[in-house]
């Protein structure tokens, strides 16, 4: 499983976030790891220099063997929370869609 991060410019340590994430959302979606051939990671500051509550965006898009995208997003107050909810939502997401393929 490739993973792809795309990182705003309002995020910083591009380097270090995607050198601490990777191997927590490979080992986070192991189970998948034969059927994801693609991750996709797009994190984003929604507000900039200013700091609101739940500004932080990561959208998280795989890249399924054989099925369309299966996309997510979620939002946090620390790139950690938004990551770590937003992989809590695609492993969801993914056991809903090879549910539904085993179901027929």
């Amino acid at each position: 499983m490739q993973i792809q991060f795309n990182i705003d410019n309002s995020i910083e340590g591009h380097e270090r976030t995607e050198n601490y994430f990777t191997p927590i959302l490979q080992d986070a979606l192991k189970r998948y790891e034969d059927k994801i051939t693609r991750l996709e990671v797009h994190l984003a500051d929604e507000n900039g220099e200013k700091s609101t509550p739940d500004d932080k965006r990561c959208l998280l898009e795989a890249r399924v063997a054989n099925l369309k995208p299966i996309a997510v997003t979620n939002h946090a107050d620390t790139v950690e929370k938004a990551i770590k909810g937003a992989t809590d939502k695609l492993k969801n997401a993914l056991e809903h869609s090879f549910g539904k393929l085993q179901n027929h």
